[in-house]
């Protein structure tokens, strides 16, 4: 197993539901270092870069307002497998499918509001990362 970065954001929904401080703790418990950590509301130019993959897909306009409608917590975590990790204790993105016991499985709502972002892989961690520490 690899020690690896990966970036988790915790989402608008998250922040004005307070849910920060139990979603860190869930890290912290599987054994993840928070890194860095920073809160900001996401500009459109930012949401843009952030989600490039998905400018021409139907929900993409819904995707950037929903992300900066509000303040977002920013992390860095490291650890073994940390980006598999994460996604783990995130649950599937349709907080309707994700188990009981994940983030998305407990606290999620809708598809759109869906709590929390974490980097798919190795290679996106580090794309995200760079977006929002930029000293990366």
């Amino acid at each position: 197993m690899a020690i690896e970065s990966t970036f988790v954001m915790v989402k608008p929904d998250g922040v004005q539901r307070g849910l920060v401080g139990e979603i860190i703790s869930r890290f912290e418990s599987k054994g993840l270092t928070l890194d860095r950590m920073r809160m900001l509301t996401i500009d459109d130019d930012l949401a843009f870069r952030h989600y490039a993959e998905h400018v021409d897909k139907p929900f993409f306009g819904e995707l950037v307002a929903f992300i900066t409608s509000g303040p977002v917590v920013a992390m860095e975590w490291s650890g073994e497998s940390a980006v598999g990790v994460a996604r783990t204790l995130m649950g599937t993105t349709n907080p309707a499918e994700a188990p009981p016991g994940t983030i998305r499985g407990d606290f999620g709502s809708i598809i759109t509001q869906n709590i929390v972002h974490g980097s798919d892989s190795p290679t996106s961690a580090e794309r995200e990362l760079g977006l929002y520490f930029q000293d990366r």
